[in-house]
């Protein structure tokens, strides 16, 4: 089935209809966390402390755009709820490779999901206290993904895609180390799971006790492409904070070194990052990454996908209002 295009162009980005950009982010502000997650969250700010709350209410608001038409109704809440956890939880491991470059924490945090018998909290370099943290919300995410009418047969997939999500982090760490290896390819190969939409949608899989597995394969298919676009609109609306946290894979950044707007030996937070920021801002790097967000969301529209047991425009439109989400709330996640 096809989908109805919306404009969304570079130059007059596309906001919800009938709301301002003030007041999109009032309604994400004034956003009421379940309470399982506000104990994880309080949790966070004592041991971590790097992301201000408004993420987390905006990614749990933004889930009833773009979960799957499939999830079984009694399901949703929980649904969100555990997506939600699983936010908190990608996101923790995230900025330990983007914010601390602490490799030690995040290779035993690794080993919570794929070799729990085997995390060792007193290893050299590990901080034990954002370990036990990670431990205690993967609990958490398993017990309730536990309950899912078909985990056993999405549990797999699953924890493919997650492996996928911890390549892109390691790609980050890489990039931003050896800034000498950015390409566009890469950032696009790579650094796309770091949106984890595949994850995502596994969860949602879970509990949709009406999905037929004939309509997985597309069902990916449009997946691959739509996570791009969520990526691309994370890179144009982060990538300045990335900068500042020495974290050089952003697609942005990557392009302005492909591009000779910015040379790899002047990356470093403690440069001249103003002059930086300003060049990128002027060589039309973000301009083109939109010109890209708008092509892909033209071709999704217009392609024709085999799935009967997913409403496919509803799953493309959420990932317009994710756009929208993102380019109201640039700076401020």
């Amino acid at each position: 089935m096809a989908h109805e295009l919306v404009d969304l162009t570079p130059q007059q980005p596309s906001l919800p209809v009938g709301r301002e950009q003030t007041d999109l982010i009032g309604e994400v502000s004034a956003v009421e966390l379940p309470q399982t997650v506000i104990e994880v969250v309080e949790e966070y700010d004592r041991v971590v402390a790097d992301r201000d709350t408004f993420l987390w209410k905006w990614i749990h608001s933004l889930f009833d755009a773009f979960t799957l038409s499939s999830v079984d109704a009694r399901d949703v809440d929980r649904v969100k709820e555990i997506k939600t956890l699983f936010t908190v939880f990608i996101t923790t491991l995230d900025d330990l490779v983007e914010s601390h470059d602490d490799k030690a924490t995040f290779e035993e945090a690794r080993r919570v999901v794929r070799d729990p018998e085997t995390v060792d909290p007193t290893r050299e370099g590990v901080n034990g206290e954002i370990l036990e943290f990670i431990q205690d919300i993967w609990t958490d995410i398993d017990d309730g993904l536990r309950t899912a009418p078909r985990y056993g047969e999405f549990k797999d997939i699953f924890m493919y895609d997650l492996r996928q999500g911890f390549n892109a982090m390691e790609y980050t760490r890489l990039v931003s180390d050896n800034a000498h290896i950015a390409n566009a390819t890469g950032a696009r190969t790579y650094d796309a799971h770091n949106m984890v939409l595949f994850p995502y949608t596994d969860i949602d899989l879970m509990f949709s006790s009406r999905f037929a597995m004939d309509d997985l394969s597309s069902l990916r298919d449009l997946t691959w492409d739509l996570q791009k676009m969520a990526r691309i609109g994370n890179w144009v609306t982060t990538w300045e904070r990335e900068l500042t946290e020495g974290d050089y894979s952003a697609g942005v950044i990557v392009q302005a070194i492909q591009d000779d707007v910015v040379d790899a030996d002047e990356l470093d937070p403690a440069g001249d990052l103003e002059s930086i920021v300003e060049r990128i801002k002027e060589c039309g790097v973000e301009e083109a990454f939109l010109d890209e967000w708008c092509d892909r969301h033209k071709r999704v529209c217009e392609r024709e996908y085999d799935i009967e047991s997913v409403d496919v425009s509803a799953y493309i439109g959420g990932m317009e209002t994710v756009m929208e989400y993102h380019l109201a709330s640039r700076g401020m996640k």
